[in-house]
């Protein structure tokens, strides 16, 4: 099949056709058939990224991590400024298979093309905890419950965070917080540390 390498390529009449069966297939949960037509389109555009981050996609749905980490990969790679998401999804899935210092740096990634991505604040939080780096896992939490206040998770986790840290008055502030309107999360963390609000 020959690689067309135009600028205009991916928007040519063969590649929204193939776009469409792609779709098509999804709507039918014909997932396999799915990826194999993205197959396709990275071979004619490779680089393309539609096709990357939804063969991504599926790889992981179907338990390919390493698959969908090289996708995701190469879709940061050849567009690395296209969307905050993109560094995330990778950074997620990094952070899954243990790849603690890359999944730092996608996350990073992430926030910095979106500051507000609450999402990949408390990602990157996690994954400090993981490398046991905990004042910057309290910054990145912090960040992450001033985009999400009323999310208990990032709440849960500073608070953890300041039991490893040795400072339970700021675990007992949060507990105290969490009561307010996450009281089954506030009994969660009171019962794990022994803290009292």
């Amino acid at each position: 099949m020959p690689v067309e390498t135009t600028p205009s390529a991916p928007r040519t009449w063969r590649y929204q056709l193939l776009k469409f069966k792609a779709l098509t297939a999804l709507v039918f949960a014909q997932r396999e058939l799915a990826e194999q037509i993205f197959d396709e389109m990275l071979e004619r555009w490779p680089g393309d990224a539609y096709a990357l981050a939804s063969r991504a996609h599926l790889r992981s749905s179907r338990g390919a991590r390493a698959e969908a980490i090289q996708d995701l990969k190469s879709l940061v790679a050849s567009h690395p400024r296209r969307s905050a998401g993109d560094w995330f999804n990778l950074a997620y899935l990094l952070e899954a298979e243990g790849q603690f210092e890359e999944a730092e740096a996608a996350f990073r990634q992430a926030v910095e093309l979106d500051a507000k991505l609450d999402r990949a604040w408390y990602g990157l939080g996690l994954c400090l905890i993981r490398m046991q780096r905990f004042e910057e896992a309290v910054a990145a939490l912090k960040r992450n419950t001033e985009l999400q206040p009323m999310s208990p998770y990032g709440w849960y986790q500073l608070a953890r965070v300041h039991v490893d840290r040795q400072k339970p008055e700021e675990a007992r502030r949060i507990i105290a917080h969490l009561k307010g309107f996450e009281p089954k999360v506030a009994a969660q963390l009171e019962r794990e540390t022994g803290l009292l609000a």
